[in-house]
């Protein structure tokens, strides 16, 4: 049987380099602008437009009016169906007299603007604030639910409540490398944290969490189960037993995530980045970081007892 748990401190080696990684992108990007993260107008506050076009309009060509008008950092979404012609742009705080001239430019492009059904209005930056602190009270609260879930369900294993902690470490280890997965991106692509990004964020931790459940599930049962067994050799056939599935099922979101970064729009690419990066990172926290700690958690504690009964 191949022994994924026994080779569990080249995964805490690999966890440690990308988690140092993802610090070190935070910190250059502090130092380069002034924040771990770039920031979307979701956040620093900025304008809101949603043009209603008479006729077709397409997402490069209305980047292209807004970055001539110096707005090159901007946020394109399609509304509605696309018969509708209708499109919603966020940018930096704009003049009016910025406004007229990109409504005077997307007419010149061949993309007249129907004024009537057209909006223009400020964005505050207090609303990003408040998303925020509402996604990292659902993070918190999510945890600590996690491991009270865990601790009750498990609690006829021994010890049941590492298996909470470890879950959570390894949903921590997934949100610490998609962030600084984001920082880098930033750096080369200039991406910026928006709302999307934290829905990204809260999805990777269900999926994180979600495989690890399963392995500690299986877990639970081979330890009665296989009794005579060792802990670290009944949690390496727990993995071998349920890795299959999570990787059957991963792939299939993973698959339809790369064809959307491929054939979708510049705008949404971001957003299914994290989402994929997440799902990447969360598996590989199951298998690699969730379980191992449990093991060595145990093995440390049964080492410690011997000892002491010595």
């Amino acid at each position: 049987m191949f022994n994924l748990v026994e080779k569990r401190r080249w995964f805490f080696i690999a966890s440690a380099i990308l988690i140092l990684l993802s610090i070190g992108m935070l910190v250059l990007t502090q130092f380069r602008f002034g924040m771990p993260l770039r920031l979307a107008v979701d956040f620093t506050g900025g304008s809101l437009f949603v043009l209603h076009f008479e006729g077709p309009a397409t997402e490069t060509a209305i980047q292209a009016v807004f970055a001539a008008n110096g707005l090159s950092e901007t946020i394109i979404q399609r509304l509605g169906r696309p018969e509708d012609n209708t499109w919603q742009v966020r940018t930096r705080e704009v003049t009016p007299e910025q406004v007229q001239a990109i409504f005077s430019d997307l007419a010149k492009q061949g993309m007249p603007v129907d004024r009537n059904l057209s909006t223009y209005e400020s964005v505050s930056p207090i609303v990003g604030g408040e998303v925020t602190r509402a996604a990292g009270i659902a993070i918190a609260g999510a945890a600590f639910i996690i491991v009270v879930f865990i601790w009750w369900s498990f609690r006829r294993v021994p010890h049941s409540v590492r298996y909470g902690v470890s879950a959570i470490a390894a949903m921590f280890h997934a949100l610490i490398i998609v962030i600084g997965f984001y920082a880098l991106m930033g750096l080369l692509q200039g991406w910026e944290v928006d709302a999307l990004f934290l829905t990204a964020v809260l999805t990777v931790t269900s999926f994180s969490v979600q495989d690890t459940i399963v392995m500690f599930d299986r877990i639970r049962e081979n330890i009665h189960r296989y009794r005579d067994e060792p802990f670290e050799r009944i949690a390496n056939r727990s993995i071998l037993e349920t890795i299959h599935r999570s990787l059957a099922t991963q792939l299939n979101a993973i698959f339809v995530m790369i064809a959307i970064i491929l054939f979708g729009g510049t705008t949404i690419r971001p957003f299914i980045s994290a989402m994929l990066a997440g799902m990447l990172v969360g598996t590989y926290s199951s298998f690699g970081v969730a379980v191992p700690l449990v093991v060595a958690w145990e093995q440390r504690a049964s080492r410690r007892a011997k000892k002491g009964a010595s």
